[in-house]
């Protein structure tokens, strides 16, 4: 039994990934910063295969250290999959508008929290020469669109990133790759607009975008390749989807 820590896995596509990854016998240790949610995950899925949970949020560097680091027991003290997971997009303002405040969050979430959990997990993996890290990007990191600017620029940050620990990490047989979702039917529109659900909505209206289990069932794909085969780098959209700005709709 192989072990996966996925962060932001209370919600959208971390949930369905560890819905997925608990139905084919992976264990988890599933991280987010809602502890009554994941406490309510833990007693569901702990009925399938063993779970563990962290209650953190990624941008705080020692908290994930210290977090991570307390996993001392089999089968959680061993990871085998990191599905970096948790991102987030605020706002949608052009650059000359944009909130210092969302700029910061979306630079200390996407980029910064993925490095800090990244790099307390990778040494083990080096040591034992083994391991697999998935990084969730998006269409955004591959273009960038009107108003994205800074969003755009964090999952660019990803996208570099990912090929970076690819380069880096060859020598000690630890694949890495990237799934970039398209438009995804989950709450990340009600972040982006503060709350504004109506807003939020008129997103997906029209068409069918993708939803959370389409993305889960593609890095399920991934994490069972065998192991001289790395899904390094998977772009996928909803067939409305041609690009960030091109979107056919009813």
């Amino acid at each position: 039994m192989k072990t996966a820590l996925i962060t932001g896995a209370t919600s959208g596509i971390g949930l369905a990934t560890a819905q997925t990854l608990a139905d084919n016998n992976y264990a988890l240790v599933l991280c987010g910063r809602n502890k009554e949610r994941l406490t309510q995950l833990k007693e569901e899925l702990s009925q399938l295969v063993p779970v563990e949970t962290l209650c953190f949020d990624v941008r705080d560097k020692e908290k994930v250290e210290e977090q991570i680091n307390s996993l001392k027991e089999f089968p959680f003290n061993e990871i085998n999959i990191l599905i970096n997971n948790a991102g987030n997009a605020h706002g949608l303002d052009p650059i000359d508008k944009g909130s210092l405040e969302d700029w910061d969050a979306m630079m200390d979430i996407n980029v910064k929290g993925l490095l800090y959990v990244s790099h307390t997990i990778i040494p083990k993996m080096r040591e034992r020469k083994n391991g697999h890290i998935i990084n969730i990007g998006s269409t955004a990191g591959k273009e960038v669109y009107p108003n994205g600017n800074v969003y755009c620029g964090s999952k660019h940050a990803v996208d570099a990133i990912t090929t970076g620990m690819r380069l880096d990490l060859n020598p000690y047989n630890i694949r890495v790759g990237a799934v970039n979702p398209g438009l995804v039917e989950t709450n990340f529109s009600q972040v982006r607009f503060k709350g504004d659900k109506e807003r939020a909505d008129k997103v997906y209206q029209g068409y069918m975008a993708l939803q959370p289990q389409d993305v889960a069932d593609v890095i399920l794909f991934a994490v069972t390749r065998p192991p001289h085969v790395n899904i390094a780098d998977l772009t996928v959209m909803c067939t409305a989807q041609a690009s960030s700005t091109v979107l056919k709709k009813n």
